[in-house]
């Protein structure tokens, strides 16, 4: 789109991170969220730790162990080697291991997307609407 004053839109897809202490119970807490824009080759993660809001959904919950797992998600996100072999991965294979469900106290909610002209202010805007 030019000559209007526009920017284009790319198609985006983002995953909330969950916050799962007790799966039998089926309550979380969202912690992050990952979103993925294959056009500007954007993977990234933004979150936020409440340790008052992951007691109140349950006491025994370590949100440095919580923290360390998020810290994880970034080096996916970033192609770190502290990532290890999912780090190695092409973008779209990163994103897919992130999205993937896992039975892990840290999980990835259902894939969304949407349209953007600017992913890393849509992650910010969904990081606020979605944990706060």
């Amino acid at each position: 789109m030019s000559g209007t004053g526009d920017t284009e839109q790319h198609a985006y897809q983002y995953v909330a991170l969950r916050c799962v202490p007790r799966a039998d119970r089926e309550e979380f807490v969202n912690v992050g969220v990952v979103l993925y824009c294959h056009a500007t080759d954007y993977l990234q993660c933004a979150w936020r730790v409440d340790p008052a809001r992951l007691g109140a959904l349950d006491a025994l919950v370590d949100p440095d162990q919580l923290r360390a797992a998020l810290t994880f998600v970034d080096a996916v996100c970033d192609g770190a080697v502290a990532a290890g072999r999912a780090g190695e991965a092409t973008m779209s294979q990163r994103f897919g291991f992130l999205k993937a469900p896992r039975s892990t106290v840290l999980q990835p909610g259902p894939v969304h997307g949407g349209l953007s002209a600017d992913p890393a202010r849509q992650l910010e805007h969904l990081l606020h609407h979605l944990v706060g």
